[in-house]
């Protein structure tokens, strides 16, 4: 059907359509089918059914033709959207603790990619291989909180990596994610930048996980670097988030275990010929998935329309790009493809965030628009 899918499982997703506005829709029988009706006018009501799996196999729907993002929009094709509409978008960060090192190497140079290599010899010295299977909370994890203390290492990157206590954060509003196509954004003040290539959870308001698809979780280095109090300025900016291509539901074919043993690939394709790939293997990742889920969701925090949650990387590019020891850093018009065997492939050119088309259609518009199909 697409390059961009995989051959199998059940699929869900959304699409504009020019013609009505946002859709849900489903892949059966290989072909998109738009299932957006009065049981399921967005994609937030399909996962919080009871019986979403039999329900988008039964539903009635209209053929459509599959989006194609090597083509100028027309006004007339259909485009991918972010799999998430009124969803909260919530990322958890550290998760990773190989990668760790690079977050306390961010704060460590202050926010400068100059100082990084130096910082990054370092930190390895004193850390060696402890992080390697280090099981956050544990006794272990304390042990190694005790050494980096006495190096004057500890940051509190290490304390959301390898405590008690994961960082989850907001990455955006509701649909304000990008989708498959999209361009995806850079706060034009960001000198040091990189994509970061995640599985995505869909979770209900009960908590349930329901599915996965993939993600670009926009890291801006420079930004958190200088000050974690700059999280949200680095995190949230326009089209600085990218999920998709389709949601991959959980059923006989595709579940949890299949996100913990899932590859994760990261293509960066530059204008000037850079290229660079690289790997996240979901089964490095220290936090188990579910753990994140239950610190997320629960008496503490309730999320009514469900939400989506980034599970972090393992990746983090230390790739030189222009010069020796400068790493890597974004340019404008990169193409960055993710990509998963059994979610797809999610891909989008790097734009600055002032430049890429505007968010306007929030969710107001979206109550607008269905009341005026009659779908509420």
């Amino acid at each position: 059907m697409s390059a961009a899918l995989p051959d199998d499982g059940t699929l869900v997703g959304r699409v504009l359509r020019p013609d009505r506005g946002p859709c849900v829709v489903v892949r059966r029988d290989g072909e998109l089918m738009d299932i957006t009706c009065r049981e399921a006018p967005t994609l937030r009501d399909l996962l919080e059914r009871d019986d979403t799996l039999a329900f988008v196999r039964d539903a009635d729907g209209e053929r459509l033709a599959l989006p194609d993002p090597s083509r100028a929009p027309d006004g007339a094709q259909p485009t991918f959207l972010a799999p998430a509409d009124l969803q909260a978008i919530k990322a958890a960060g550290v998760t990773f603790a190989e990668s760790m090192v690079e977050r306390v190497i961010e704060e460590q140079a202050a926010g400068d990619p100059a100082r990084a290599a130096d910082i990054r010899a370092r930190v390895a010295d004193v850390i060696g291989e402890s992080l390697s299977g280090l099981v956050p909370g544990s006794e272990q994890a304390a042990k190694v909180k005790r050494v980096l203390l006495s190096e004057g290492l500890w940051s509190q990157y290490l304390e959301v990596g390898i405590g008690p206590d994961a960082e989850v954060f907001t990455k955006c509003q509701p649909m304000a994610a990008v989708g498959h196509g999209a361009e995806i954004g850079l706060h034009p003040m960001s000198s040091w930048n990189n994509p970061e290539p995640e599985v995505v959870l869909a979770v209900t308001s009960r908590g349930e996980i329901k599915g996965a698809t993939l993600g670009n979780d926009v890291n801006l280095r420079d930004f958190e670097g200088r000050s974690a109090l700059l999280l949200s300025k680095a995190k949230d900016n326009n089209a600085s988030c990218a999920i998709g291509p389709m949601l991959r539901l959980f059923d006989e074919t595709y579940g949890l275990d299949d996100v913990r043993s899932a590859d994760v690939a990261l293509r960066v394709e530059g204008e000037d010929g850079f290229e660079l790939n690289g790997l996240s293997s979901m089964r490095k990742i220290s936090r188990d998935p579910a753990d994140i889920v239950a610190q997320t969701i629960g008496r503490h925090h309730q999320y009514p329309d469900g939400f989506l949650l980034f599970l972090g990387t393992l990746f983090a590019p230390t790739q030189d790009r222009d010069a020796p020891s400068a790493g890597f850093t974004h340019k404008v018009g990169d193409v960055v493809t993710i990509s998963e065997a059994r979610l797809g492939s999610l891909r989008n050119v790097v734009r600055l965030s002032t430049d890429a088309p505007e968010w306007t259609f929030g969710t107001g518009a979206l109550m607008r628009n269905l009341s005026k199909r009659r779908l509420l």
